[in-house]
């Protein structure tokens, strides 16, 4: 058996799993639905119960739809940060985007609003100051970006830049009421519950262009791996792809927290997965793969958050970082044993 055939029957069990934790997703919960309620209720059949066709349609559908979405976008996010900083342990956060969204939605939710004139409960409210405050940083980052040369000097100032925010974040904190408190650090625990059919025709476009980014750019990042001075030898202008893997880095990262909060992990843990599965660092195979590797973690971590048959729901971020952490410890003494 060729290469080929691996990753083609690699790709095609993958994007069973996701079909069949898709439709678990949508079984289990707080209320537990029949596989056949489920699937009638998909193809619109009346003959379902009102309040099981309305849980799937409004809530879980669109959650579903999310976590494959959310899963993607930050796992090739964390696979184009590890490819242009050359650094295993670079994740889609490295350049301060989930701090900025942090703050945006601690200066609307930790004021009362009192800041922006904007009510702190609005959900459109948080998800339009997230946006604002990961596009601060990405300005900021961009301008650095065309002043510093090396890879690595844009990586210390883009964890300073994620820094200050965090300092300030702390600061409002300092001085807010415990209710506040609580409902932020409800955000930041990371949720797909609040992701409805309007905000999902929102983030798909975003994603979708993130992704599109990434694609277009498979040549010049493979590229990438080989040095900067390599890449430059065979014409890679190496602003233009920094900028680009940036921007499609900040869409695709920045979109997800501003939605469904700050999601651990995920970005770092999924392209060493895919490395270590398919044996390979052609972007051409790691991007399809992460996309399908991303979509069948956050699927299966939301699965576990929910508790099915329980009315308690985890923290996704706790879920995600048990999975994610042990990858993390597994790549350090990896990069210390060889």
């Amino acid at each position: 058996m060729n290469k080929q055939t691996k990753y083609y029957i690699f790709f095609i069990t993958l994007f069973l799993l996701i079909i069949a934790l898709f439709v678990i997703s949508l079984m289990y919960g707080s209320v537990n639905i029949p596989f056949k309620d489920v699937i009638s209720s998909l193809f619109g059949d009346k003959e379902v119960k009102k309040s099981w066709l309305f849980i799937i349609q409004e809530f879980r559908l669109p959650k579903g739809i999310t976590a494959i979405v959310a899963g993607a976008a930050l796992a090739v996010s964390g696979l184009l940060m590890q490819t242009l900083f050359r650094n295993p342990l670079a994740g889609p956060f490295v350049l301060g985007i989930s701090n900025g969204a942090s703050l945006g939605v601690a200066l609307l939710v930790l004021s009362g609003g009192v800041f922006i004139g904007v009510h702190s409960e609005s959900s459109w409210g948080i998800v339009v100051m997230a946006i604002i405050g990961s596009s601060i940083v990405l300005f900021m980052v961009m301008v650095v970006s065309t002043r510093v040369k090396d890879n690595v000097s844009l990586l210390i100032i883009g964890i300073m830049i994620g820094s200050i925010t965090g300092a300030i974040v702390s600061v409002l904190q300092f001085f807010s009421d415990a209710e506040t408190i609580q409902a932020y650090l409800v955000w930041t625990f990371g949720s797909l519950a609040g992701v409805g059919w309007d905000q999902l025709q929102v983030l798909i476009p975003i994603v979708f262009v993130g992704l599109f980014l990434a694609f277009i750019s498979q040549k010049e990042l493979n590229t990438l791996l080989l040095g900067d001075n390599y890449a430059q030898g065979l014409g890679i202008r190496i602003k233009r792809i920094r900028t680009i893997v940036i921007i499609a880095t900040c869409l695709l990262a920045g979109s997800v927290t501003a939605f469904a909060g700050p999601i651990a992990f995920l970005g770092l843990a999924v392209p060493h997965i895919a490395r270590s599965v398919l044996k390979t660092s052609d972007h051409k195979i790691l991007i399809p793969a992460t996309i399908l590797i991303g979509a069948v973690l956050l699927l299966a971590c939301d699965i576990t958050a929910q508790l099915p048959g329980n009315r308690n729901t985890l923290p996704l971020n706790a879920v995600t970082a048990i999975i994610g952490a042990p990858v993390v410890i597994w790549v350090v003494i990896k990069s210390k044993n060889s």
